[in-house]
């Protein structure tokens, strides 16, 4: 069994490692920097936003959209195909890590 796995998995990783190119570096840098610049503006946007005074849905939803110009840069550089799916999902994830920023403020989650 365990031969059956290495065999299927060695085609395959000899496939990711045929395609990579010198720009894959500096393209994850980039990617990491827009994901960076996204939290902290979500993370400065909790802060300066009255937390307690609405549900936390509202909250993050508005957080999400105060920090939409970082999102749609972080759009950008990662979906170079242009998929909907996946910018949808950029998307779903700055309100899902905003609404953990809210409620990290409110005290609601220890991590």
């Amino acid at each position: 069994m365990r031969i059956a796995v290495v065999l299927l998995v060695l085609p395959l990783s000899a496939c990711a490692g045929a395609y990579a190119t010198p720009s894959d570096g500096r393209l994850k840098t980039r990617i990491d920097t827009a994901f960076a610049a996204r939290d902290a503006c979500l993370a400065k946007n909790v802060a300066s936003d009255t937390v307690a005074s609405a549900s936390a849905d509202v909250v993050a939803r508005a957080v999400a959209q105060s920090c939409a110009g970082e999102t749609e840069k972080l759009v950008e550089v990662s979906n170079r195909d242009g998929d909907p799916r996946v910018a949808a999902s950029i998307r779903q994830d700055s309100e899902f890590r905003a609404m953990g920023y809210v409620l990290r403020a409110r005290g609601q989650v220890t991590n």
